[in-house]
């Protein structure tokens, strides 16, 4: 009975987070960007995995991204490549960030 509530709670945890998640021109993110607050993440992640995964504090999880590369604040350079393309993200914020990753 509890773990089955468990479940039941991490799904809506996580349905919550996809219904936050949409995609934004990397233009309206620039201030967060300035503030230090935007960490990006790698195509082979899952978007809300990651967001979820920094709600609930997991920081293994965090840490097996962070060491692969896979989750990392965006560069200078890939800001001003994203500006240069006009390039519109999927993000989603888990505060204090604003996670976001580039469309297939």
């Amino acid at each position: 009975m509890i773990e089955e509530l468990l479940r039941q709670d991490r799904e809506l945890k996580r349905a919550k987070i996809n219904s936050e998640t949409a995609k934004i021109p990397w233009q309206e993110l620039q201030r967060f960007f300035a503030a230090g607050k935007v960490m990006t993440v790698g195509s082979g992640v899952d978007l809300v995995d990651v967001a979820y995964a920094l709600e609930q504090d997991d920081v293994e999880r965090v840490k097996q991204w962070t060491e692969s590369k896979q989750l990392l604040p965006v560069s200078d350079q890939q800001a001003r490549d994203w500006v240069n393309r006009d390039a519109s993200l999927w993000a989603v914020v888990i505060k204090p960030w604003v996670l976001v990753q580039e469309p297939d």
